[in-house]
């Protein structure tokens, strides 16, 4: 092999390695508001909010807030009314275990945000999605999940759009 094949090839394999780091550090969509949700939670001492979905009317939002991790929970209610009067009065604890323990079947999404930054695909990451029977930790390790490449992708992907989603109707609560 010439010398200038070497280069070309080495170029071509530079190339390759970049685009798939580029690929592998994608942006989230729920990093800016997770950053912006967890910060406006620490400047006010708050350790919860709650809100009503935003596409949903009997589906509800909220998060637990640790320094450093975000829990959020998001699923439909049997009584939405009750929700919405404790939403009023911002009880916004109370409104987080009900949806945990009291959600209607299938309809409950749990996301562990560890970093309060959005869910990130990376490697050593430890957050979490949870949707019905299903979870995923996007940790890069789709083998281990048992998960094509490809699928756990698509699951990340349609994972961080619906957190943002979630992210936001926190945010025009804690806002207002």
């Amino acid at each position: 092999m010439s010398s200038r094949s070497r280069v070309a090839l080495s170029v071509f394999g530079c190339a390759l390695l970049a685009g798939a780091t580029v690929a592998w550090a994608q942006t989230s969509a729920s990093a800016g508001p997770a950053q912006e949700l967890a910060g406006i939670l620490e400047a006010g001492q708050m350790g919860a909010i709650a809100a009503q979905h935003p596409t949903e009317p009997d589906r509800f939002v909220a998060a637990l807030y640790f320094p450093g991790t975000l829990l959020v929970v998001s699923a439909r209610y049997s009584a939405p009314q009750l929700l919405e009067t404790r939403l009023e009065m911002k009880e916004y604890r109370e409104i987080y275990v009900e949806l945990n323990g009291a959600a209607l079947p299938d309809s409950k999404i749990f996301v562990q945000d560890v970093g309060a930054d959005g869910l990130l695909s990376a490697r050593d990451n430890a957050d979490g999605f949870e949707r019905g029977d299903r979870n995923w930790i996007f940790n890069r390790n789709w083998r281990d999940q048992s998960l094509a490449e490809a699928e756990y992708e698509k699951n990340y992907q349609d994972a961080d759009v619906e957190y943002a989603t979630m992210l936001n109707a926190l945010l025009g609560q804690a806002k207002s």
